[in-house]
């Protein structure tokens, strides 16, 4: 991802300022979405695992990356308290 783009993106409900997800954080999300324990904030399954992810300061929710392109709709985000153990 482009690191200009990524400097002025931000969460769209808290505003909270966006990283990377780290390797280890996408790992644990999608031994998560594996085992079918993982929605989006409208509710809906996330069944598709990420390939890359965004994650914001608080470590608290996940946008996706689709083909490069940060999906960034409240609706879809993925709160990491559904993960279990997940890295803090």
């Amino acid at each position: 991802m482009d690191r200009k783009l990524l400097d002025i993106l931000c969460c769209p409900t808290s505003r909270q300022p966006l990283a990377l997800l780290s390797g280890a954080e996408r790992d644990a999300i999608n031994a998560a979405i594996a085992a079918g324990g993982i929605r989006r904030a409208d509710g809906s399954p996330q069944t598709e695992p990420l390939a890359e992810g965004l994650i914001t300061r608080d470590r608290r929710t996940v946008y996706r990356i689709d083909d490069g392109i940060p999906v960034l709709l409240a609706d879809e985000a993925l709160d990491t308290a559904q993960v279990d153990g997940f890295p803090r």
